[in-house]
């Protein structure tokens, strides 16, 4: 093993010994090089008279660039757009952490890193696996979840995805997810835990007891002795259309939580801010401790940028320099609100135009109130077949899941077109019917 990850991994043991043993072997192996990067980044700051260190071309004490490509971006010049950005811009790294003691009141009395940024909230999602799971480890997801979560976790790290009930009749299910988790936690000394709310696929978004419920259930877990790495996967955050649900994220519940716990908050721009193709996500830690030393912190965000470093080297500098100068503009709330009340408005358009009892002997409708989408459940036909006959027959584009659940975005719909939508996916039911 490399001298700079045994370094590390000391660290970690002296400091929380429980981390160290939720790191998988890839994981354990990981290290911020002092190479290239690390140089460079010693020579930005003392080189004050040439620097001939990293490789990118420099003409007239800028970077070289083509103004075919410059003259696209308005409002940024070209150190905003055209170098490396290896570490992520600090000044939006520490604008999004703001952002998230903003957000999230709990977090004003938790001890948790800065937000370090990904390529996406996948990318994030596969630095998770990358560090904390080896083969065959166990990494618990409710039943109706994202598919990616398969891609990523079964397929590319190897890892066992055990799931529970997500529902319990109108809400999350607190019980059933604590019992499996208990009956997990006595089989494993360790456990990966992965909570995406707003749900996708269900739209669903916990109230605070239900959050403090599962937050119970991991700790009674972590007092038994089993180490876990609690992930909030907040993809789709702010986005609750609801009163009396929870408007902040679980990891808040999650953060310094137990020594033996280890939350991890992943989110980003991608919906938050609706730049999908931005491709910019944040991955931060909320270790153990109410005051955790920060050479754990260092210790972590290092091993999370030599695994950035090995697989993508860095995530799009012109993304980052965008999205803070979208955080620091006068207009950003306002321009923000609209966007959320046009995606409430359709939520509750759906809501509408389901209380009319026709569709019952057709589907039923899973609870949900916040995010991109809702989820029906088919009573006398097969999911897969009605989505073939829908977009053969009538043009409709929806997903199926599994045998008996349709997945639709509403995020799609305009409001007008929601009553068309749910009375065509009727008219397919009887067709097949």
């Amino acid at each position: 093993m490399n001298p700079l990850a045994e370094e590390l991994n000391r660290t970690i043991e002296t400091l929380n010994p429980h981390i160290l043993e939720m790191l998988s072997a890839l994981g354990k192996r990981l290290y911020f090089p002092k190479g290239i990067l690390a140089q460079s980044a010693e020579a930005k700051k003392s080189a004050h008279k040439f620097n001939a260190t990293i490789g990118t071309a420099l003409e007239g004490g800028g970077p070289m660039y083509l103004p075919c490509i410059a003259a696209h971006f308005s409002g940024l010049t070209p150190a905003e757009i055209f170098p490396y950005s290896t570490f992520g811009k600090p000044e939006l790294r520490k604008k999004w952490r703001e952002k998230m003691v903003a957000e999230n009141p709990l977090l004003a009395n938790r001890d948790f890193g800065v937000p370090i940024v990904t390529s996406g909230i996948t990318h994030g999602l596969s630095l998770v696996g990358d560090l904390f799971l080896d083969e065959r480890d166990a990494i618990i997801i409710p039943d109706k979840m994202w598919g990616n979560y398969k891609l990523t976790y079964a397929v590319r790290h190897g890892a066992t995805i055990r799931t529970f009930p997500f529902y319990d009749g109108e809400g999350f299910n607190v019980k059933g997810f604590g019992e499996f988790i208990t009956e997990e936690a006595k089989q494993r000394e360790k456990l990966v835990i992965l909570l995406n709310f707003p749900s996708n696929p269900t739209g669903y978004m916990p109230t605070a007891e239900e959050a403090e419920g599962i937050a119970e259930a991991i700790l009674t877990a972590a007092d038994a002795g089993c180490n876990i790495v609690a992930v909030s996967d907040d993809a789709y955050f702010g986005l609750v259309y609801e009163e009396r649900r929870l408007e902040e994220s679980p990891f808040g519940y999650f953060a310094n939580l137990h020594k033996r716990v280890l939350a991890i908050k992943l989110d980003g721009a991608t919906k938050e801010e609706f730049v999908w193709g931005f491709r910019i996500g944040f991955l931060t830690y909320g270790p153990g401790d109410a005051e955790n030393d920060p050479a754990l912190f260092e210790a972590l965000e290092k091993k999370t940028l030599g695994a950035i470093r090995s697989g993508i080297s860095n995530s799009p500098h012109p993304s980052q320099s965008i999205v803070y100068k979208a955080l620091e503009s006068p207009s950003f709330p306002e321009e923000k609100r609209q966007k959320f009340e046009a995606l409430k408005a359709r939520c509750l358009k759906i809501k509408e135009v389901l209380k009319d009892p026709k569709y019952a002997d057709a589907f039923s409708v899973y609870p949900f109130n916040s995010g991109y989408f809702m989820c029906i459940r088919l009573k006398t036909v097969e999911a897969e077949s009605l989505r073939k006959h829908l977009l053969s027959e009538y043009g409709l584009g929806v997903i199926s899941m599994g045998k008996e659940d349709l997945r639709i975005a509403f995020s799609c719909l305009e409001v007008d077109q929601i009553e068309e939508v749910f009375d065509t996916i009727y008219q397919g039911i009887k067709d097949l019917e």
